[in-house]
């Protein structure tokens, strides 16, 4: 260890360093403790402190036991846990290290504690060091001496700027965390410099002040004769101590400089895990030479830059890759939709590669209707969203088929029960007919949907629900209760993920509270009000993904075109088959058929007849008026057989037969449609309003 850190310091005229330059540079490292995942990162001087190599050492704060005295352990352990305890911020304590060789020496740990919201302690970060020579002539804690004094304020500045990195999750966040004046600036440097290796060349990330910026040096070769070039070749770190070493040692670099006054500087290489990320360097103009005591602080400082840049760097790779991942499950595209406006924004959560499953989705059906789909997969992982992009898939392909909401639900649950995953998915299903406004929902553990009237007026609606996706099949609950509600020209329906609502500390009614002024007061668009919905989730930001998806129903293009009707019959009920019948005439006149009135009433009839006849359940008949194109009265008979009609030739009494052959000549156009568990027989009819 020695000869290896010997050889990683020596001095700018390549002599080798002098042992106490050595112990002054050795004995400062920096460490972060990450107490969710038990993890205790250490750089190269904090390893060095503990005579550990990193290839010995596993990243966990328990495997320190082969350096330090159980009863050493045990007191340290102790000035932690006091600290989390009673809520302090930072710590300290004194400790012994068996080296390898056997010898002992005193080592000194301070920390910062970092809490979250609620005061949950999840972070440690702070220094170590050689105590040694401080403590040589006694256990007991000395007077400092005016060096010790100013030694500890320097340790100060590094542990200030190390707490201020903790909370870094980008480069930028990291470069901003060294220019404020909370930082770089506590040592007295007049400038800095930081570049980032990048294919063989250093680019520089942040310079300050801005006027220090030198023509030519945002992009450089590693091999060109710059200091920041130098420290990344060499991993050494470099020390100016004069305006005429600089003009000396790098005589291309320093006419640029002169303006600025630099009297000294430092570079160092920013090294994690043996690889250069990159270097800084800080210039000053009031001051000449560095020591040795100066230089370890400075050392330990690159070295704890390094390790939050690496973080950074890892967290933004991983927040693109899984951002990347995310967009790629959900759709490209969202299909434009005859009679309504749609609008659909996702916004992923604060945590990295810590992803959601939320999801969106707006399904094209037969019929002319749509299903809108809001979802959310159980965790925050990439397992979440793959189990996600699988539940789309069959959701979608389970309603194009033509189930019913119920149906299409159930089937989903089995799915994720039989995906052998421990996964389960809160959902909800919205199956619209946009030319009459019935929507038919289905919801699976999920939050309500929202509607808004065509005044502002807008409510939670209070839909009775299933269990979530999976659970359900799995506690062979799969009954999905159906709601049905009238979206009317103007309405429009809101649905979301919990991200968009729930807030720490919050109760959730008050989240959908909340959530139904801001809707209600937002623009008509359905765009704008999206942007504006998601921009709050972005404000408050939390760390949970969120999605959303808007339906709002466009008024008619044709006056008059509004009109519905959707009547049930029970089988051996003569009287409900003879109130569909009046109904039916009385609509069909109403909405203006003309001459076409008594054709729709016969075929109405005999598609009602058939299906009491043939299926032994129920019937329910739905007259509706299509918007857009040529006007046309559509009639569909839906039952609970999923056999397809067929026509006959009629049979010599004359009745038997003759339904599908009457409903074929009389109407326009017709056909079947699969309806989950049964179908559905359809006919339409052009109409003249003034017929």
């Amino acid at each position: 260890m020695a000869d290896r850190g010997a050889s990683a310091l020596s001095l700018p005229d390549n002599r080798p360093a002098a042992p106490d330059t050595i112990l002054a540079l050795n004995h400062m490292g920096s460490f972060d403790w990450d107490l969710d995942a038990g993890l205790f990162h250490m750089d190269a001087g904090a390893h060095e402190i503990f005579d550990l190599r990193p290839d010995e050492y596993d990243g966990r704060a328990a495997s320190l036991a082969l350096r330090v005295p159980p009863p050493d352990a045990a007191r340290l352990d102790a000035a932690v846990a006091r600290a989390i305890k009673n809520g302090s911020e930072t710590y300290g304590a004194y400790f012994r290290v068996r080296r390898r060789d056997g010898a002992i020496r005193w080592a000194h740990s301070q920390g910062a504690i970092r809490r979250d919201a609620s005061g949950r302690p999840y972070r440690v970060v702070g220094l170590v060091r050689d105590a040694t020579r401080e403590l040589a002539d006694s256990p007991a804690r000395a007077p400092r001496t005016a060096q010790e004094e100013a030694f500890r304020q320097q340790a100060g500045i590094v542990e200030a700027v190390s707490a201020a990195l903790a909370h870094a999750r980008s480069v930028q966040d990291v470069i901003d965390a060294l220019k404020d004046t909370h930082g770089i600036r506590h040592l007295g440097a007049a400038s800095v410099v930081i570049g980032l290796v990048e294919a063989g060349r250093i680019r520089l990330v942040a310079e300050g002040p801005t006027e220090s910026f030198v023509p030519g040096t945002r992009l450089t070769r590693i091999d060109e004769p710059y200091p920041m070039s130098e420290v990344v070749r060499t991993l050494v770190p470099r020390f100016i101590e004069s305006p005429e070493e600089f003009a000396e040692e790098y005589p291309i670099l320093w006419p640029h400089i002169t303006e600025l006054h630099i009297t000294s500087a430092a570079y160092l290489p920013l090294i994690a895990q043996g690889r250069p990320l990159g270097a800084m360097g800080l210039l000053y103009n009031d001051r000449r030479g560095f020591s040795a005591e100066e230089r370890a602080v400075l050392v330990a400082l690159g070295s704890s830059i390094a390790q939050s840049l690496q973080r950074a760097m890892l967290y933004e790779q991983e927040k693109d890759l899984a951002q990347s991942l995310q967009q790629a499950m959900l759709p490209r595209t969202i299909p434009s939709v005859r009679g309504a406006d749609v609008a659909v924004r996702y916004r992923s959560g604060a945590l990295g590669r810590d992803i959601g499953g939320d999801w969106y989705d707006l399904i094209p059906l037969p019929g002319g209707r749509v299903g809108a789909v809001i979802g959310d997969v159980q965790g925050h992982d990439t397992h979440a969203a793959a189990v996600m992009g699988q539940l789309r898939i069959v959701l979608r392909a389970y309603a194009a088929e033509g189930h019913t909401p119920a149906t299409v639900m159930a089937r989903a649950s089995v799915f994720l029960d039989e995906l052998d995953t421990d996964r389960f998915a809160t959902c909800l299903y919205a199956q619209a007919d946009l030319s009459t406004g019935v929507v038919q929902v289905v919801r699976a553990g999920h939050l309500d949907p929202l509607l808004r009237e065509a005044d502002g007026t807008t409510r939670r609606l209070d839909l009775e629900g299933g269990l979530p996706l999976g659970l359900s099949a799995e506690f062979g609950r799969l009954e999905y209760p159906v709601a049905t509600l009238e979206l009317d020209p103007g309405h429009t329906l809101l649905l979301c993920t919990d991200g968009l609502v729930e807030q720490p500390g919050a109760d959730l009614d008050d989240g959908m509270r909340d959530l139904a002024e801001l809707f209600a007061e937002g623009p008509d668009d359905v765009r704008e009000l999206a942007g504006r919905l998601i921009a709050m989730a972005e404000e408050r930001g939390g760390e949970d993904d969120v999605a959303l998806l808007l339906l709002r129903r466009r008024e008619p293009e044709e006056p008059g075109a509004r009109g519905r009707l959707r009547q049930h019959v029970a089988p051996g009920d003569p009287d409900a088959l003879t109130r569909a019948r009046h109904l039916i005439g009385a609509e069909v006149r109403a909405w203006g058929a003309g001459e076409r009135a008594d054709e729709i009433e016969l075929v109405a009839d005999e598609l009602i007849t058939n299906a009491l006849m043939h299926t032994e359940g129920s019937a329910t008949v739905t007259l509706r008026l299509t918007t857009g194109g040529e006007r046309r009265l559509r009639v569909e008979v839906e039952d609970s057989s999923s056999a397809l009609p067929r026509r006959r030739e009629p049979q010599d009494d004359g009745v038997s037969g003759r339904g599908l052959l009457l409903v074929d000549m009389l109407a326009d156009a017709w056909g079947v449609e699969a309806r989950g568990g049964g179908k559905a027989v359809w006919c339409e009819f052009r109409t003249n309003p003034d017929g």
